[in-house]
């Protein structure tokens, strides 16, 4: 349902506007938040992120008929905040999080129970109280429990799964993540905008482009710092090949998790292809490090753009190759077609983005909307799909490789001569101090960064929020009524981070 006044616009009855960061912000007192959480039960706006802070708690909400975003904040000296979960779901586990960290509760709050706080943060006052745990009980003959990890097979982060199943069929699953949780956040604290850019980047590796992006962006937009155009393009081709270089590792990996061991095969050398190509063009593998506040650090190699443009060529009939192989085994059909399907309108609901969004039709990609540069002067499409299961999923992955290629393409011949990098003001003798706001698309959805600074360019606050904060429950939920079996299946089509996760 849309809201013909707009999102900016109620939120201007509710409260007065408290600066720009880009997206306009406005200070609501508790009235208003409960006004606002009874708006959001009639209109169709997406939680984008919810963070705390000091006796202090931000919202980032999106209009999705009309495409703008707006914050909200509201002071909390009492220490609590009305609960936001029972209109957006998808803030269950960050109101959870918010207690563990800032020690603000929600009230009214969906679950209780701690989320990154594994009762060690305390060790000397509670190791004696610390509690098992509580997991969510189901009744019923025959039902039984398989818990799985935290510690797996291979190299995957630690997370624990707890299965209920009955025979085969899994009644119900339960995730416990916060193993990882790394503190960046409170590490971030006090440093330089380049010294926490190096933090920023190391969130998630697997999309430490897309995470140096939205931090480098966030970090301009409050110190009103334009980067130069040739470092905008250069930004958008490491972000491409990053997406390359992971969906191309996703394909084979989830037919590797059907036993079809040949795709991946495959997909792995063209994934290494793409690890080569951005050395030699960035002089990194994973490209980190070398997106920056202000602009990049390295410029492309010389004569490297050839050998990239030469390679799209190639992967194009790698990709080609291997989706005739996967058209043609109806055996391994029989393992993606209809399994793990996400509903649309959880999908929704959580505001899910990424190819988990989109191949359930929630058509969100923030390369479009909000939209940021480049990409406003590159010609490329956002597919979806409706069917919302494990195929669709991967053709999801299959159809963005196509488009990447597309715009590595443009992003060559369009390519700005000129410098790489601005200074910021603080490093010159200028001001310093601003808040500011970037969401942008990583591989595998959009990732969203609040920065807050100081007169002297230090990080006051800073809030990275992965796009797996929406996307874990969903997992749980797609899981129901398939069998056990197939459960890695359904995790590989949706590569949740844990690292992202756990900030």
């Amino acid at each position: 349902m849309s809201d013909a006044a707009g999102l900016a616009s109620v939120l201007a009855t509710l409260g007065p506007e408290d600066g720009t960061l880009p997206w306009p912000r406005y200070r609501l007192d508790r009235e208003s938040w409960r006004g606002l959480i009874a708006r959001l039960a009639t209109v169709d706006w997406s939680l984008v992120a919810l963070w705390g802070e000091e006796k202090t708690v931000q919202l980032a909400l999106r209009d999705e008929v009309a495409g703008t975003q707006a914050l909200a904040r509201l002071d909390c000296p009492e220490g609590s905040y009305p609960s936001l979960a029972a209109v957006r779901p998808g803030a269950i586990r960050l109101e959870r999080a918010i207690r563990d960290l800032h020690g603000l509760d929600a009230e009214g709050a969906a679950d209780t129970r701690p989320w990154l706080d594994h009762g060690r943060w305390g060790a000397i006052s509670r190791l004696i109280a610390a509690a098992p745990y509580p997991f969510l009980p189901v009744e019923g003959e025959g039902v039984h429990q398989i818990p799985v990890g935290p510690v797996h097979a291979g190299i995957i982060e630690p997370g624990h799964f707890r299965f209920h199943a009955n025979g085969e069929t899994v009644v119900r699953l339960e995730e416990r993540l916060g193993y990882v949780h790394k503190g960046t956040e409170r590490l971030m604290q006090g440093k330089t905008a380049l010294e926490a850019a190096r933090l920023a980047g190391r969130l998630s590796g697997d999309a430490t482009v897309a995470y140096a992006i939205a931090f480098a962006r966030a970090v301009e937009a409050a110190l009103g710092v334009e980067p130069p155009p040739r470092a905008v393009y250069l930004r958008a081709l490491m972000a491409e090949l990053e997406r390359i270089a992971n969906h191309f590792g996703d394909f084979g990996a989830i037919c590797n998790d059907a036993a079809f061991g040949f795709i991946q095969a495959h997909a792995t050398v063209a994934r290494e292809g793409v690890l080569r190509a951005a050395e030699t063009c960035f002089g990194h593998r994973l490209m980190m490090d070398r997106v920056v506040p202000g602009g990049v650090a390295v410029d492309l190699a010389e004569a490297a753009g050839p050998r990239v443009a030469l390679l799209m060529t190639e992967l194009a009939d790698s990709l080609a190759y291997l989706m005739r192989i996967y058209d043609n085994k109806p055996s391994l059909q029989d393992r993606t077609v209809s399994t793990g399907v996400a509903l649309s309108e959880l999908v929704h609901r959580f505001a899910a983005g990424g190819f988990v969004g989109r191949a359930s039709g929630r058509a969100v990609d923030a390369r479009k909307s909000p939209g940021y540069p480049p990409y406003d002067d590159l010609d490329f499409d956002i597919p979806t799909r409706s069917e919302g299961d494990v195929h669709a999923r991967l053709m999801i992955r299959i159809e963005e490789l196509k488009q990447s290629f597309r715009l590595v393409e443009q992003l060559l011949e369009r390519m700005p001569q000129g410098e790489i990098r601005r200074e910021l003001p603080s490093a010159v003798g200028g001001g310093g101090s601003g808040e500011g706001i970037a969401e942008v698309e990583s591989f595998r959805g959009d990732v969203f960064v609040y920065v807050k600074l100081d007169g002297e360019g230090r990080v006051i606050r800073c809030h990275p929020r992965d796009p797996s904060w929406f996307q874990w429950p969903l997992l749980e939920a797609c899981v129901e009524n398939n069998i056990v079996a197939d459960f890695p299946l359904c995790n590989k089509s949706f590569n949740c981070s844990y690292s992202g996760h756990d900030l």
